[in-house]
């Protein structure tokens, strides 16, 4: 295996990374324990102007899990999945609006399913302005609390819906489109994730409705409290895309979203997703 380069990005979250042979990815069987190390380590890696094809983008994610192929028939490819507003090539174009809030995916499955384990983006076309996607550190974010505040958070509960996430984009729903949002069974997830690894992390986001047994406002307020925390400023990685970048996740610790750009943008990502193996407790 060639020697790769991690160099971080910020303090909190994001390292990029260099010494990826993107011709050799099938037949390299160490890439993929290397690369999961380095994202428990860095919460994001950025691979900068890798170009990947989407047959090579499947394979490297191949050797990080079980690939996502829920949503095959998008692309040409199985196991990719066009990110764009343009309806032509995304038929769920509408529902991607609610990706420009911080989010985690994966806490309003349709089943049971666990978050995914990581997500890899690669950029066919950018924004001429705007589209930047932006990470921060949900670890970073439960370290950061106090110990009172550990103490007071380890046992709350959180019901997360896709109507709350939804709501932020379209606030006056059509009754039909409501209905369509509730057809989605809602999730009862703890505040705090504790990891197989040991390591907490708190489960925050657009999908976070409200804290079960708490006062409907008292509990949003907090939620979103939280948030703010842990997203402020310097201590957000935004990465701006250039054409043949590819970006990797840790979806379980990191939260994201997509800066707003002109929905008209030809601005297009290929998603891989590969599948969680853990269950939020």
């Amino acid at each position: 295996m060639s020697l790769l380069t991690i160099t971080k990005l910020s303090e909190s979250v994001g390292a990029e990374v260099t010494g990826l042979d993107a011709t050799h990815l099938a037949d390299n069987d160490a890439i993929g324990d290397a690369i999961l190390e380095a994202l428990e380590d860095n919460g994001v890696l950025v691979f900068r102007g890798l170009n990947l094809s989407p047959e090579d983008q499947v394979v490297f994610c191949r050797r990080l899990g079980e690939i996502d192929h829920s949503s095959d028939g998008h692309h040409p490819v199985a196991g990719i999945y066009p990110i764009t507003l343009d309806k032509s090539k995304n038929a769920s174009a509408d529902y991607l609006k609610a990706t420009f809030d911080w989010h985690i995916d994966g806490c309003t499955p349709i089943g049971d399913d666990y978050p995914q384990k990581a997500t890899v983006l690669s950029a066919i076309h950018v924004a001429e302005r705007g589209g930047e996607t932006e990470f921060a550190n949900s670890y970073a974010a439960y370290d950061a609390l106090t110990d009172e505040e550990k103490e007071r958070f380890a046992t709350l509960r959180v019901v997360h819906s896709l109507e709350a996430s939804q709501r932020r984009v379209t606030p006056n729903p059509s009754p039909e489109l409501l209905a369509r949002w509730r057809s989605r069974r809602t999730h009862e997830h703890p505040l705090v994730w504790t990891h197989r690894s040991g390591r907490k992390s708190l489960v925050l986001g657009a999908s976070a409705d409200y804290i079960v047994g708490m006062d409907l406002d008292e509990g949003r307020a907090l939620l979103d409290e939280l948030l703010q925390r842990a997203t402020v400023r310097d201590k957000v990685y935004s990465h701006s895309w250039s054409v043949g970048d590819t970006v990797i996740w840790d979806n379980r610790g990191v939260l994201h979203r997509a800066a707003p750009y002109d929905p008209d943008s030809p601005r297009e990502m290929l998603r891989t997703t590969v599948l969680g193996d853990e269950p939020i407790q």
